[in-house]
């Protein structure tokens, strides 16, 4: 599959010449997005387009090609396929749609695209999808326009979506909050590579070290798990299925044609496979940047907070999702009786009051993450209180040295927001209520005793 993300050459197959038209957005996404190979568009009008050479067909191109993507109508994509085939390109992506979410006359013509591949050594992405993007090579086949759409920088997260309208969105926020990626996979209907085999590609590659996945169907459900058991060992697989009620499901089957089945035997699968479920969209986001954290030898948190109200609050969320709050040990109390006055409520959770420091806070953190009476931290800041100094980033930051979970909790304005960025930079997840904090501290927990 490195054809896919590295490809020393690519055609873009439907090439336009109308700034708009998915041909001439992808061959622009290439051209001005710093991809450094060779371009080869295809259109049979051989004006140029953005200053490129055009083909009036790929077998005109006399070199060898690594990647074509085919942004033609579906019913010339069979025919096209097989002279990719025949020139024998390494990958091939199929934008189309009118396949097999179309119905029984589409399934018909996605079956020969299934047919003209078998026994070939062309592998095949699509029909129907947006196809890869990959920050470090610059291969971006998504037809979204960049500057109506942002682009994830390089870092360590794979994703994988059955659905090009999700992945759209999802990348998009992505490149908003900073969270880097390593690969991106839009497969959609499946006829060649699919959910399973995405994974295990992702779960080889160096780069990534955290697999998030939104998926409407599978194909084969025991390769899937087997596939899926072996690489969330090594990685954690974050999950959101769509298509679990009835009607949901009628939609995943006019989507992209996959079969949904059963909400519960689709959960059951996954924990069975190792992986992280996420339940709604929030969660796919607040699990994912959770994993950027050590994983907890254990489930007891200590709370820090500056708001009685919050620490209540966090209290109970960590109790709902089976987190454990030990008694603050008698020497951490002698410690910080000697640096807070009387009036702080130390205990678990330690209350700094309105009025803290960040002297105190750092004290704190120091103090809970050192003790081996504690495997995590649940750290809430109420950054626009007055004591409190925009460096208090700083100290958070430098308690990463303790090699434990630190999973903090603010909200607020755009004071609040700048800040929170710069925790989100270094890894450190921010959540705007108690209770998201506490629950993705659990699901490290929960990841660590699935993966023993």
């Amino acid at each position: 599959m490195d054809a896919f993300f590295e490809p020393d050459s690519v055609a873009i197959i439907g090439a336009s010449h109308t700034p708009g038209k998915i041909g001439y957005e992808i061959l622009k996404n290439f051209v001005k997005g710093g991809y450094e190979g060779k371009i080869y568009p295809v259109n049979p009008n051989t004006e140029p387009i953005l200053g490129l050479k055009v083909y009036s067909s790929i077998d005109k191109i006399s070199r060898d090609l690594d990647l074509a993507v085919i942004a033609t109508p579906a019913n010339t994509v069979p025919d096209i396929l097989q002279t990719c085939v025949d020139k024998k390109v390494k990958a091939v992506i199929v934008v189309a749609g009118g396949f097999s979410e179309t119905g029984e006359k589409g399934a018909k013509l996605e079956s020969k695209l299934k047919d003209i591949i078998k026994g070939s050594k062309t592998r095949l992405i699509g029909p129907n999808c947006l196809g890869v993007y990959d920050p470090i090579s610059k291969v971006d086949t998504l037809f979204n326009p960049r500057e109506r759409m942002g682009r994830p920088t390089a870092g360590e997260i794979g994703f994988i979506s059955q659905s090009g309208s999700v992945a759209v969105t999802i990348l998009d926020r992505m490149a908003e909050e900073k969270m880097g990626i390593s690969k991106f996979i839009s497969y959609e209907n499946a006829t060649d590579i699919d959910e399973t085999d995405s994974i295990e590609y992702l779960g080889k590659n160096e780069r990534t070290k955290i697999i998030v996945l939104f998926l409407e169907g599978v194909k084969d459900g025991r390769k899937f798990i087997e596939v899926a058991r072996r690489v969330s060992v090594k990685k954690p697989i974050v999950v959101l299925k769509g298509g679990k009620g009835e009607a949901g499901t009628r939609a995943v089957a006019s989507h992209t044609g996959a079969l949904a089945g059963s909400a519960k035997i689709y959960s059951g699968a996954f924990k069975q496979a190792g992986l992280v479920e996420a339940n709604k969209w929030e969660d796919l986001f607040d699990f994912t940047k959770a994993f950027f954290q050590p994983l907890p030898k254990g489930r007891r948190v200590a709370i820090v907070t500056n708001g009685g109200g919050f620490g209540v609050l966090a209290t109970d969320a960590c109790e709902a999702v089976g987190l454990e709050l030990p008694e603050l040990p008698k020497n951490i109390k002698q410690k910080m009786e000697g640096i807070v006055p009387s009036h702080i409520i130390i205990g678990n959770p330690l209350d700094l009051t309105g009025d803290s420091t960040t002297e105190w806070y750092e004290a704190a953190m120091d103090e809970c993450l050192k003790s081996n009476k504690f495997d995590g931290l649940l750290l809430i800041t109420i950054l626009s209180t007055p004591r409190l100094s925009e460096g208090v980033t700083d100290s958070i930051i430098k308690m990463k040295k303790y090699g434990k979970p630190i999973i903090c909790c603010t909200i607020g304005g755009l004071f609040t927001i700048n800040l929170v960025r710069i925790l989100e930079a270094e890894g450190i997840p921010v959540y705007p209520t108690p209770e998201r904090a506490a629950k993705a501290i659990a699901t490290l927990v929960n990841y660590k005793e699935l993966s023993k």
